[in-house]
Protein backbone atom coordinates (compact mmCIF):
# COMPACT_ATOMS: atom_id res chain seq x y z
CA UNK A 1 0.00 0.00 0.00
CA UNK A 2 3.03 2.38 0.61
CA UNK A 3 4.70 1.96 -2.71
CA UNK A 4 0.89 2.31 -4.46
CA UNK A 5 0.94 5.93 -2.45
CA UNK A 6 4.39 6.41 -3.26
CA UNK A 7 4.01 5.54 -7.34
CA UNK A 8 0.69 8.23 -7.04
CA UNK A 9 3.21 10.50 -5.19
CA UNK A 10 5.46 10.51 -8.00
CA UNK A 11 3.17 10.69 -10.52
CA UNK A 12 1.92 13.83 -9.45
CA UNK A 13 5.01 15.01 -8.69
CA UNK A 14 5.76 14.29 -12.61
CA UNK A 15 2.36 16.21 -13.67
CA UNK A 16 3.16 19.69 -11.12
CA UNK A 17 6.85 19.71 -12.58
CA UNK A 18 5.77 19.60 -16.16
CA UNK A 19 2.46 22.22 -15.64
CA UNK A 20 5.09 24.37 -13.53
CA UNK A 21 7.80 23.61 -17.05
CA UNK A 22 5.10 24.64 -19.20
CA UNK A 23 4.35 27.99 -16.81
CA UNK A 24 8.00 29.04 -16.99
CA UNK A 25 8.19 28.34 -20.29
CA UNK A 26 5.37 30.74 -21.02
CA UNK A 27 6.36 33.32 -18.91
CA UNK A 28 10.02 33.72 -20.47
CA UNK A 29 8.09 33.69 -24.22
CA UNK A 30 5.56 36.65 -22.89
CA UNK A 31 9.02 38.71 -21.57
CA UNK A 32 10.82 37.70 -24.72
CA UNK A 33 7.84 39.22 -26.97
CA UNK A 34 7.64 42.37 -27.01
CA UNK A 35 5.44 44.57 -26.21
CA UNK A 36 1.62 45.32 -28.09
CA UNK A 37 1.85 49.17 -29.07
CA UNK A 38 -1.15 50.49 -27.54
CA UNK A 39 -3.41 52.56 -28.82
CA UNK A 40 -4.03 56.14 -28.62
CA UNK A 41 -7.62 57.01 -27.10
CA UNK A 42 -9.49 58.98 -29.65
CA UNK A 43 -9.61 62.58 -29.23
CA UNK A 44 -12.96 63.89 -27.42
CA UNK A 45 -15.97 64.47 -30.24
CA UNK A 46 -17.01 68.09 -30.68
CA UNK A 47 -20.06 68.13 -28.52
CA UNK A 48 -17.71 66.56 -24.99
CA UNK A 49 -14.87 69.07 -26.58
CA UNK A 50 -17.54 71.73 -26.19
CA UNK A 51 -19.14 70.37 -23.05
CA UNK A 52 -16.22 70.20 -20.94
CA UNK A 53 -14.92 73.89 -21.51
CA UNK A 54 -18.95 75.33 -20.85
CA UNK A 55 -19.09 73.41 -17.47
CA UNK A 56 -16.29 75.31 -16.51
CA UNK A 57 -18.39 78.00 -17.06
CA UNK A 58 -20.33 77.34 -13.49
CA UNK A 59 -20.05 80.34 -11.15
CA UNK A 60 -17.90 82.54 -13.65
CA UNK A 61 -19.17 86.01 -13.75
CA UNK A 62 -20.39 87.26 -17.61
CA UNK A 63 -17.64 89.76 -17.21
CA UNK A 64 -15.16 87.15 -16.49
CA UNK A 65 -16.32 84.49 -19.32
CA UNK A 66 -14.88 85.65 -22.56
CA UNK A 67 -11.86 83.35 -22.09
CA UNK A 68 -14.23 80.13 -22.13
CA UNK A 69 -16.86 81.33 -24.26
CA UNK A 70 -14.20 82.24 -27.14
CA UNK A 71 -13.20 78.43 -27.04
CA UNK A 72 -16.67 77.57 -27.17
CA UNK A 73 -17.67 79.84 -29.71
CA UNK A 74 -14.47 78.85 -32.03
CA UNK A 75 -15.25 74.94 -31.50
CA UNK A 76 -18.59 75.57 -32.86
CA UNK A 77 -18.17 78.16 -35.95
CA UNK A 78 -14.94 76.15 -36.50
CA UNK A 79 -17.31 73.16 -37.14
CA UNK A 80 -20.28 74.79 -38.58
CA UNK A 81 -18.08 76.20 -41.04
CA UNK A 82 -17.28 72.99 -42.28
CA UNK A 83 -20.58 71.77 -42.04
CA UNK A 84 -21.94 74.69 -44.44
CA UNK A 85 -19.23 74.10 -47.15
CA UNK A 86 -19.62 69.78 -47.33
CA UNK A 87 -23.97 71.05 -46.96
CA UNK A 88 -24.26 74.11 -49.09
CA UNK A 89 -27.26 76.04 -49.11
CA UNK A 90 -27.55 75.74 -52.88
CA UNK A 91 -27.94 72.60 -52.45
CA UNK A 92 -31.74 73.14 -50.68
CA UNK A 93 -33.20 73.23 -54.22
CA UNK A 94 -32.04 69.76 -54.93
CA UNK A 95 -33.80 68.22 -52.33
CA UNK A 96 -36.17 65.25 -52.82
CA UNK A 97 -39.78 66.33 -52.20
CA UNK A 98 -40.77 66.32 -48.19
CA UNK A 99 -37.31 66.40 -46.84
CA UNK A 100 -36.51 68.81 -44.19
CA UNK A 101 -36.18 72.64 -44.72
CA UNK A 102 -32.33 73.48 -44.81
CA UNK A 103 -32.85 75.68 -42.10
CA UNK A 104 -33.83 73.34 -39.76
CA UNK A 105 -30.96 70.71 -40.92
CA UNK A 106 -28.95 73.93 -39.85
CA UNK A 107 -30.76 74.70 -36.45
CA UNK A 108 -30.47 70.77 -35.40
CA UNK A 109 -26.35 70.80 -36.46
CA UNK A 110 -25.35 74.02 -34.39
CA UNK A 111 -27.85 72.35 -31.60
CA UNK A 112 -25.93 69.01 -31.89
CA UNK A 113 -22.70 70.23 -30.41
CA UNK A 114 -24.33 71.30 -27.55
CA UNK A 115 -26.02 67.95 -26.89
CA UNK A 116 -24.04 66.89 -23.71
CA UNK A 117 -24.68 69.81 -21.92
CA UNK A 118 -26.54 69.25 -18.51
CA UNK A 119 -28.32 71.75 -16.37
CA UNK A 120 -27.24 74.49 -15.22
CA UNK A 121 -25.41 74.72 -18.71
CA UNK A 122 -27.44 74.94 -20.97
CA UNK A 123 -28.15 76.05 -24.75
CA UNK A 124 -30.76 77.40 -27.68
CA UNK A 125 -29.69 77.62 -30.91
CA UNK A 126 -31.00 80.67 -33.83
CA UNK A 127 -30.48 79.94 -37.45
CA UNK A 128 -31.42 82.08 -41.24
CA UNK A 129 -31.07 80.99 -44.47
CA UNK A 130 -31.15 84.26 -46.81
CA UNK A 131 -30.30 84.66 -50.55
CA UNK A 132 -28.53 88.30 -51.07
CA UNK A 133 -27.42 89.26 -54.79
CA UNK A 134 -28.09 85.63 -56.05
CA UNK A 135 -25.60 84.75 -53.23
CA UNK A 136 -26.90 81.92 -50.03
CA UNK A 137 -26.45 84.05 -46.71
CA UNK A 138 -26.32 81.77 -43.55
CA UNK A 139 -26.62 82.84 -40.18
CA UNK A 140 -25.73 80.91 -37.03
CA UNK A 141 -26.45 81.79 -33.76
CA UNK A 142 -26.68 80.55 -30.63
CA UNK A 143 -27.20 81.50 -26.39
CA UNK A 144 -25.29 79.62 -24.33
CA UNK A 145 -25.96 79.83 -20.47
CA UNK A 146 -25.17 78.76 -17.11
CA UNK A 147 -27.53 80.73 -14.57
CA UNK A 148 -30.79 83.04 -15.39
CA UNK A 149 -28.81 86.11 -15.91
CA UNK A 150 -25.13 84.55 -17.17
CA UNK A 151 -26.02 83.94 -20.98
CA UNK A 152 -23.39 84.83 -23.79
CA UNK A 153 -24.75 84.91 -27.46
CA UNK A 154 -23.14 84.67 -30.99
CA UNK A 155 -24.38 85.55 -34.54
CA UNK A 156 -21.77 84.35 -37.01
CA UNK A 157 -23.04 85.46 -40.85
CA UNK A 158 -21.78 82.59 -43.46
CA UNK A 159 -20.67 83.50 -47.25
CA UNK A 160 -19.16 81.42 -49.85
CA UNK A 161 -15.35 82.24 -50.06
CA UNK A 162 -13.30 80.37 -52.86
CA UNK A 163 -15.68 77.67 -52.82
CA UNK A 164 -15.85 76.94 -48.82
CA UNK A 165 -18.24 78.68 -46.64
CA UNK A 166 -16.44 80.80 -43.75
CA UNK A 167 -18.18 83.85 -41.06
CA UNK A 168 -17.58 86.89 -42.58
CA UNK A 169 -18.62 88.92 -39.63
CA UNK A 170 -19.43 87.64 -35.78
CA UNK A 171 -21.58 89.97 -33.19
CA UNK A 172 -22.32 89.38 -29.92
CA UNK A 173 -25.70 91.16 -29.75
CA UNK A 174 -27.00 92.13 -26.43
CA UNK A 175 -25.38 90.19 -23.33
CA UNK A 176 -27.63 88.01 -21.02
CA UNK A 177 -30.09 88.10 -23.36
CA UNK A 178 -31.80 84.85 -25.77
CA UNK A 179 -31.33 85.55 -29.55
CA UNK A 180 -34.21 85.57 -32.13
CA UNK A 181 -34.34 86.58 -36.09
CA UNK A 182 -36.83 88.71 -37.91
CA UNK A 183 -36.22 89.93 -41.63
CA UNK A 184 -37.76 93.01 -42.87
CA UNK A 185 -38.18 94.23 -46.13
CA UNK A 186 -35.67 97.04 -46.97
CA UNK A 187 -36.37 99.98 -48.53
CA UNK A 188 -36.32 99.99 -52.23
CA UNK A 189 -33.11 102.19 -52.02
CA UNK A 190 -31.52 99.52 -49.82
CA UNK A 191 -32.94 96.71 -51.95
CA UNK A 192 -29.42 94.93 -51.98
CA UNK A 193 -29.12 94.65 -48.36
CA UNK A 194 -30.66 92.13 -46.10
CA UNK A 195 -32.64 93.89 -42.84
CA UNK A 196 -33.45 91.83 -39.94
CA UNK A 197 -33.95 93.02 -36.56
CA UNK A 198 -32.26 90.69 -34.07
CA UNK A 199 -33.58 90.63 -30.93
CA UNK A 200 -34.59 88.45 -27.16
CA UNK A 201 -35.22 89.10 -23.35
CA UNK A 202 -33.12 88.56 -20.11
CA UNK A 203 -35.18 87.99 -16.91
CA UNK A 204 -35.28 90.76 -14.55
CA UNK A 205 -36.23 91.79 -10.73
CA UNK A 206 -39.62 91.07 -11.28
CA UNK A 207 -40.45 91.27 -15.18
CA UNK A 208 -38.66 90.20 -18.35
CA UNK A 209 -36.27 93.16 -20.05
CA UNK A 210 -36.59 93.20 -24.15
CA UNK A 211 -34.05 94.48 -26.22
CA UNK A 212 -33.39 94.54 -30.14
CA UNK A 213 -31.29 96.15 -32.66
CA UNK A 214 -32.22 96.18 -36.66
CA UNK A 215 -29.17 95.28 -38.75
CA UNK A 216 -28.27 95.79 -42.36
CA UNK A 217 -26.16 93.18 -43.81
CA UNK A 218 -24.78 94.50 -47.19
CA UNK A 219 -22.34 91.23 -47.76
CA UNK A 220 -19.65 91.88 -46.14
CA UNK A 221 -20.14 94.54 -42.77
CA UNK A 222 -23.19 94.21 -40.25
CA UNK A 223 -24.23 97.94 -39.69
CA UNK A 224 -26.63 98.38 -35.88
CA UNK A 225 -29.55 101.19 -37.59
CA UNK A 226 -31.82 101.26 -34.56
CA UNK A 227 -32.02 99.38 -31.17
CA UNK A 228 -33.73 99.31 -28.11
CA UNK A 229 -32.52 97.62 -24.52
CA UNK A 230 -34.08 96.69 -21.52
CA UNK A 231 -37.46 97.88 -22.34
CA UNK A 232 -39.29 96.82 -18.89
CA UNK A 233 -41.78 93.61 -19.23
CA UNK A 234 -41.81 94.35 -23.10
CA UNK A 235 -43.21 92.28 -25.74
CA UNK A 236 -41.91 92.11 -29.56
CA UNK A 237 -45.02 91.19 -32.48
CA UNK A 238 -45.10 91.97 -36.04
CA UNK A 239 -47.49 93.00 -38.28
CA UNK A 240 -46.63 92.87 -41.84
CA UNK A 241 -43.35 94.95 -42.01
CA UNK A 242 -43.96 96.78 -38.87
CA UNK A 243 -42.52 96.18 -35.16
CA UNK A 244 -44.85 96.54 -32.43
CA UNK A 245 -43.30 96.68 -28.85
CA UNK A 246 -45.48 96.64 -25.53
CA UNK A 247 -44.23 97.35 -22.33
CA UNK A 248 -44.87 98.30 -18.40
CA UNK A 249 -43.69 101.14 -16.61
CA UNK A 250 -41.92 99.93 -13.39
CA UNK A 251 -43.88 102.89 -11.37
CA UNK A 252 -47.23 102.23 -12.86
CA UNK A 253 -46.86 98.94 -12.14
CA UNK A 254 -46.31 99.04 -8.25
CA UNK A 255 -49.03 101.50 -8.20
CA UNK A 256 -51.67 98.75 -10.10
CA UNK A 257 -50.18 96.24 -7.30
CA UNK A 258 -50.84 98.53 -4.48
CA UNK A 259 -54.07 99.65 -5.55
CA UNK A 260 -55.02 96.08 -6.64
CA UNK A 261 -56.08 97.42 -10.26
CA UNK A 262 -55.04 96.61 -13.73
CA UNK A 263 -51.44 97.80 -15.17
CA UNK A 264 -51.37 99.58 -18.40
CA UNK A 265 -50.03 98.72 -21.05
CA UNK A 266 -48.36 100.52 -23.69
CA UNK A 267 -47.62 100.31 -27.24
CA UNK A 268 -45.44 101.36 -29.81
CA UNK A 269 -45.68 101.02 -33.25
CA UNK A 270 -42.17 101.26 -35.49
CA UNK A 271 -42.00 101.48 -39.44
CA UNK A 272 -39.21 100.91 -42.06
CA UNK A 273 -37.59 103.61 -43.16
CA UNK A 274 -34.23 104.21 -45.31
CA UNK A 275 -32.68 105.36 -42.12
CA UNK A 276 -34.01 102.47 -40.07
CA UNK A 277 -37.12 102.56 -38.06
CA UNK A 278 -38.92 105.20 -37.27
CA UNK A 279 -42.06 105.32 -34.34
CA UNK A 280 -45.39 105.52 -36.17
CA UNK A 281 -47.71 105.47 -32.84
CA UNK A 282 -46.78 105.53 -29.35
CA UNK A 283 -49.29 105.16 -26.95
Amino acid sequence: MLGKLNLKSGRGSVRLAAGAGVFLACAAAARGAPDKPKKDLPPDDLPAQVDKVARQLWGVPLDESEPLTSQVEKLVLDHMAQWISAHPPDADSKQEVGRVPYNTELRHEVESTFENLRHPIYSAASTFNQTLGGKAVVGVGYTLGWSDFDRANVLAIFEAVNGSYRPVTVTHFVPRTDLNFRFLQPPAANADQLWFLAYGTRLGKSNPRLSAILYSFDGQALQPLWHTTDVYGGKISFRANRVVISDLKEDELTQAIISHTPAIHHEAAYQVTPNGLEVEYDR
